[in-house]
């Protein structure tokens, strides 16, 4: 059977997509590639957030298929995800060797269409157009059957698409609108998933706190996720779980209260700010204001004091001024992010933003990334190195990708720690005293000194 190379480019619902995609592929008896050099077929997972993700894709591309077209003429190429979403056609018509262009939708139609090209049925297959239930065809997993690779940790989408229409985001009209899952259809697939030993899930959607807004009504005040976190928290053998990424908006008193009273749901949370000016997030469209992401971190904090907080700053939004970037620096001082994820404005075509005046030169927005990476970057290694010496419960998700000597775990907080251990640590809950907090936001711990 042929062999598939899967890159992905972007986010964790882009990650999942690919999981499935070979999932399915390899169900259908296709083996997986270690690179492109050797793949009967090359899919690449395609990110539209920013130009330099898709610029990044299509020039991956163009060097694939100069590289392989010649020896290996029958090779299939294919963009799947957003950008083949947003692109389509165009995307043949730029690359004359791509063979697929698979929108956000059509994921699940992967292996049928390889097929037919593969077989020689088909040529070219463009396929971006909407389908109804996509929504509910992200369900398989690779999890590795062999005690050595075995996940305990798995990412379950519950929804697809986004309604909030951020003036600077392309996503909405990429991913289409929101589509959410059945509560009972996704914790069928967690408690499978728990019985071949995954023991943290992570609740994966666009916006993933308005899960069921449309469909499922609140019961006992509480919205159809704090219904779900519920449902899955049920789970015997589930140990943890997380979700992302969410908006602010959807952070009512129901979900904070969660997270004081079901001990399953771990004290981690990725609030995406984007800015600290209220002039600013008027224009971004986020529907919410400083003071209001302010008051959600103070309850958070108040229900869980030891809770990792972790967010993302756009810099650079047409029309910011000095002092709009200087109410940024100064909320990210006030909040003292574990970590933040910064990213340098992109124009999207076709977004609100794109045709908003006061477009800021690149050296400028390059500068404001630098000074606020460097303060992000000195709050969290005071707050890392605040761990050195504290004992702190991991799950132990296997070795480390760039050691594989060291295995490696998460604390509840979302920090990673790495320690010397060996496979029977996997999946195991187990406690480490830290005793060293590193570069690139690693800990480093001692389980042997534990209790000493």
């Amino acid at each position: 059977m042929p062999s598939v190379y899967i890159k992905t480019y972007g986010c964790q619902m882009n990650e999942r997509d690919s999981e499935a995609v070979a999932a399915q592929l390899v169900a259908k008896g296709y083996t997986l590639a270690l690179t492109e050099h050797v793949a009967d077929v090359v899919l690449l997972n395609t990110c539209s957030v920013r130009d330099n993700a898709e610029q990044k894709a299509i020039n991956r591309m163009e060097n694939i298929a100069g590289a392989l077209r010649k020896s290996r003429p029958n090779v299939v190429l294919g963009f799947m995800g957003c950008m083949a979403q947003s692109r389509g056609k165009e995307l043949i018509d730029r690359l004359p060797d791509v063979d697929l262009v698979l929108g956000t939708q059509k994921f699940h139609r992967a292996a049928e269409y390889l097929d037919e090209i593969l077989q020689g049925k088909r040529d070219k297959i463009v396929d971006t157009a909407e389908e109804q239930g996509s929504e509910g065809t992200i369900k398989e997993h690779l999890l590795n059957g062999n005690a050595k690779d075995k996940s305990v940790a798995a990412f379950v989408s519950i929804m697809q698409g986004c309604n909030q229409y951020c003036t600077f985001c392309i996503v909405p009209y990429t991913r289409g609108e929101e589509r959410s899952r059945s509560i009972a259809e996704i914790v069928a697939e967690c408690r499978q998933l728990v019985s071949q030993g995954v023991r943290e899930i992570t609740l994966l959607g666009q916006i993933v706190t308005s899960f069921g807004k449309r469909d499922i009504p609140k019961r006992d005040d509480k919205s159809a996720f704090v219904q779900l976190i519920e449902a899955v928290h049920e789970i015997e053998g589930l140990e943890r779980i997380r979700f992302t990424s969410p908006h602010p908006k959807g952070y009512g008193d129901d979900l904070v209260e969660a997270y004081g009273r079901l001990p399953k749901l771990v004290e981690s949370a990725h609030l995406p700010v984007q800015s600290g000016s209220d002039r600013m997030l008027k224009l971004m469209h986020r529907g919410y204001t400083r003071e209001r992401f302010l008051e959600i971190v103070r309850k958070l904090r108040a229900v869980r004091p030891g809770i990792g907080l972790t967010s993302d700053v756009i810099v650079g939004f047409p029309g910011e001024t000095e002092d709009d970037f200087e109410q940024t620096l100064s909320l990210c001082r006030e909040v003292e992010f574990d970590n933040a994820y910064l990213f340098k404005y992109s124009q999207r075509k076709d977004t609100p933003a794109a045709a908003m005046p006061d477009q800021l030169p690149e050296e400028l927005i390059e500068s404001r990334h630098a000074r606020l990476l460097e303060l992000v970057n000195a709050v969290a290694k005071r707050r890392y190195d605040a761990f050195v010496g504290r004992q702190v419960q991991i799950l132990v998700e296997g070795p480390s990708k760039k050691n594989e000597a060291r295995m490696m775990g998460r604390t509840p907080c979302g920090k990673l720690v790495l320690f010397d251990g060996n496979e029977r640590h996997r999946g195991q809950l187990m406690d480490v005293r830290i005793t060293r907090a590193g570069s690139s936001f690693t800990l480093y711990g001692d389980p042997a000194i534990v209790g000493l």
